[in-house]
């Protein structure tokens, strides 16, 4: 047997690892605190079967439901110590009184882990996970958790399932608004400190909660960009480009893990030994627990793979630890250990595991970690976490366009604000938006006015339904989309926008998506703008004065008509809670954009995957038109609209040639890599230097790009900075063919700039 095929085999499962017995005892215990082991094996030894297989049970109580299962007689199961955690349900009150039922009316008094869905905050919003990527802000995004686990730690909620670090280059996924785009190394980043920011140093706090890294694994790259679909690629492809950020959320301290809907070559994670003990614990030498995500073992059913006995057998022998919901586990592990599918030592992993996670939570000092009602009014929604949340909201905005300098608007004059998101404070709030509330958040229309002061006057129209399809409303409405159909005819709601815009001096057209047609289950093969939104443009157009788009969206759109006709175009998201001020600080230039985006934007939805880090095929396309032989199409250029990396501010920038230290790196060298950037505009603004390297000769073909490195640096304008970047042999590394990680001698081109496209290059040799 080959090592290529060797490495093949053993990475789908089909072999047992050389190494595998020297691991065995390391697995037997999750952990090496001499006082948890203790603890949780004097627990153990109390616990009777049905208790241990109790402790792998999470159901759902509370306020709303993420699936078809809704969890029954939870009252009763837990003082029978058969509930090891609840989801969906907070406020103190509530929270309390389940956590008494556990701790006082069952036998041993184990409390709950108590989770919810915080993934862009809790009561205060912050902007879309994909927004919170664009702002290239590591430090905004870390705060950004750690005020959300705050607000959801005093309501509550101790375990929080985010953050969802898949890597997507199909924006017609909808849950790509729920990662942070098509990049491994910033995708790696964001992970790390979106940990850091829930769990902070010490899991104990009371005002830190445990993080959920999801959805383990590959879910991003769905065949079709249809969610829950199958899963198909190479391992080459699996370890350069998608693993790397679930690697890098365990190695920052992930407390758990959730296991994706999606097969992966034929295995559904959820069963997929390989993947969640060969590779996430014993690879990678994960020490926390597994949770399913909602009924996925259940769900391993219609996968093919078997009866209700047998899928549960399948994931506890996996290497799942805690069924979401579907109650599989409670109903049949009792079974499967009487026939011998499973063993007893499997059953007590999985339980150890789940205690572990409690006890590094403080949850058997303290089951209530000091929550209460006080604590709670304190917490939510303090001032400086909705000032918090309009600061990150800016930084996460990403000016595409900007003619003539069309912005920032002047505080004077007529304003027609037109568009059917421009007074939609729902949708500011985007997807998965927790226990945030709509009436809550600011709409653009409202913060225009909040940021103009007296010397404007705004004039306002709807002029279109964000769609017209009775039957996509009714599925929006059925999951909260709180849509309403205007019963006029779409021509006279276009009029009346024209109207409204015919004495203004500059036209504001907020567009895009409502909020429901991004997240779960919101996967869309038309990705331009939904229903009659582009007539209303092209009639505004008509008029001849300036058009400012806002975009307010959960993904990549098709935009040629509008980045062809827009003077000025600006995407904002879903903002979040202060959404509406925070457009407005950007369009009146309280605040200078500075984002960037971090998943490429098509020309057209045929062109879907495009992402920037591809590699090239023998017969690369250089743009020569009549050139008919290449990787190409006939009717549109490879190009994409708007590349990774892009983003324009009310300033502008310049780049000299980056300056090596080294024309050969060696063995335990660090290259540096020096470039000059300069304000070469009238505003002070912030740049986003970014990094890129080519390996141009390799053992398997390589990207054309790598991002490795970026700086976000503020300068005045006329203000020149030397940046310093470093890179060593390690950062040249990659999966080879026999998945084997390595750096090869050879050429490397250097790439620096505020895009992956516009950059500029140097060369070096690694030996």
């Amino acid at each position: 047997m080959n090592s290529t095929f060797r490495a093949a085999v053993l990475a789908l499962g089909l072999l047992a690892s050389p190494h595998l017995q020297a691991q065995k005892a390391a697995t037997a215990t999750t952990a090496n605190d001499p006082k948890m082991n203790q603890f949780i094996n004097e627990l153990m030894k109390k616990m009777t079967l049905e208790e241990k297989i109790g402790q792998l049970n999470l159901v759902s109580v509370g306020f709303d439901v993420t699936g078809p299962v809704v969890s029954k007689d939870v009252d009763a199961k837990i003082r029978k110590g058969l509930v090891g955690g609840v989801l969906n349900t907070y406020t103190p009150v509530a929270a309390r009184k389940l956590q008494e039922m556990a701790v006082k009316e069952s036998r041993l008094h184990i409390p709950l882990i108590l989770g919810y869905d915080v993934i862009h905050g809790h009561r205060t919003i912050f902007p879309i996970p994909l927004g919170l990527a664009a702002s290239w802000d590591l430090a905004a995004m870390e705060r950004s958790a750690h005020i959300a686990g705050q607000e959801a730690a005093a309501d509550g909620v101790n375990w929080v399932y985010s953050p969802m670090v898949d890597i997507a280059r199909d924006p017609r996924w909808g849950r790509v608004a729920e990662g942070a785009g098509e990049d491994p190394y910033l995708g790696s980043r964001i992970a790390e400190a979106m940990v850091r920011g829930y769990q902070g140093a010490d899991l104990t706090n009371p005002a830190n909660v445990m993080a959920c890294l999801k959805h383990f694994a590959l879910y991003g790259a769905a065949e079709a960009g249809r969610d829950y679909n199958t899963t198909d690629m190479s391992l080459q492809r699996m370890y350069n480009e998608y693993l790397p950020p679930y690697k890098a959320a365990v190695e920052a301290g992930v407390g758990s893990v959730m296991s994706s809907f999606n097969d992966i070559n034929g295995v559904p994670a959820t069963g997929n030994k390989w993947l969640m003990t060969d590779l996430l614990r014993n690879q990678w030498g994960f020490k926390g627990f597994v949770a399913t995500d909602y009924t996925a073992i259940n769900e391993l059913i219609p996968h093919g793979l078997g009866d209700e006995k047998q899928v549960s057998a399948i994931a506890l022998t996996a290497g799942i630890d805690m069924d979401m919901v579907g109650e599989v586990f409670l109903k049949n592990l009792a079974q499967n250990l009487k026939e011998g599918t499973v063993k007893q030592a499997d059953i007590d992993l999985a339980c150890r595991r789940i205690l572990e996670g409690k006890y590094k939570l403080g949850l058997f000092k303290d089951p209530y970690r000091g929550v209460s009602e006080k604590r709670a009014k304190a917490t939510l929604m303090k001032p400086e976490f909705i000032e918090a949340a309009r600061d990150v909201a800016r930084r996460s905005m990403v000016l595409l366009k900007n003619d003539k300098n069309t912005l920032p608007l002047k505080k004077s004059g007529t304003i027609a604000v037109v568009g059917p998101l421009a007074d939609r404070a729902r949708d500011m709030i985007g997807n998965w938006s927790g226990a945030g509330e709509g009436k809550q958040a600011i709409s653009i229309l409202q913060g225009l006015k909040n940021v103009a002061g007296n010397g404007v006057k705004f004039t306002y129209a709807q002029g279109a339904n964000v769609t017209d399809d009775e039957q996509m409303i009714a599925r929006l409405n059925a999951h909260g989309g709180e849509l309403a159909l205007d019963k006029r005819t779409p021509e006279a709601m276009i009029q009346e926008a024209v109207q409204a815009a015919q004495a203004a001096d500059v036209v504001v057209a907020v567009v895009g998506e409502s909020q429901g047609m991004t997240g779960e289950a919101a996967s869309r093969a038309d990705i331009s703008l939904p229903g009659r939104q582009l007539d209303l443009l092209k009639a505004l157009k008509k008029l001849g004065k300036p058009l400012v788009i806002v975009l307010v969206n959960g993904r990549p759109l098709t935009l040629p008509w509008e980045n062809q006709n827009a003077d000025a175009m600006l995407e904002t998201w879903f903002g979040g809670t202060q959404a509406g001020n925070a457009v407005a600080d950007v369009l009146f230039g309280n605040y200078n954009p500075a984002g960037k985006l971090t998943m490429t934007f098509p020309q057209v939805v045929g062109q879907v995957p495009i992402y920037y880090n591809h590699r090239n095929t023998g017969r690369p396309f250089a743009g020569e038109q009549l050139d008919k032989y290449k990787s190409r199409y006939l009717d549109v250029t490879n190009d994409p609209l708007y590349p990774f990396g892009y983003g324009l501010s009310y300033t502008t920038f310049s780049y000299s040639k980056p300056e090596l230290s080294k024309a050969t790196l060696r063995t335990g060298d660090t290259q540096e890599v020096r470039v000059t950037v300069k304000n070469t505009g009238n505003y002070d603004g912030e740049e986003v230097a970014q990094l890129y390297i080519r390996d141009m000769v390799g053992s398997i073909t390589r990207p054309v790009q790598e991002l490795k490195g970026f700086q976000k640096v503020m300068l005045k304008k006329g203000e020149s900075r030397t940046l310093t970047f470093r890179l060593t042999p390690d950062d040249l590394k990659f999966y080879n063919a026999d998945l084997k990680f390595v750096s090869e001698p050879g050429a490397f081109q250097v790439m620096v700039g505020g895009n992956s496209r516009d950059v500029q290059q140097a060369s070096f040799t690694l030996e």
